[in-house]
């Protein structure tokens, strides 16, 4: 009877999405492949915005000016 309530998972949930890159500059060579489920892309797309979010708040934090907290 508790098993009637089990979420169905996604048909794409199990697909594989893959990307391939070949280059050459001068005399130095690239080949690249990778493969990465749907899942894998959620959590790097997660990464990233964390990472970029994150910076921003350094960045922020780094090149303001202190505020003057007794006047002078």
């Amino acid at each position: 009877m508790a098993d009637d309530r089990l979420p169905v998972p996604h048909p794409d949930a199990g697909r594989m999405h893959s990307a391939a890159v070949r280059a050459r500059i001068g005399g130095a060579s690239l080949d690249a492949t990778v493969s990465v489920s749907t899942a894998g892309l959620l959590a790097i797309g997660g990464l990233v915005s964390g990472i970029l979010l994150s910076t921003a708040v350094l960045v922020l934090a780094a090149t303001r000016t202190p505020a003057r907290r007794w006047p002078r």
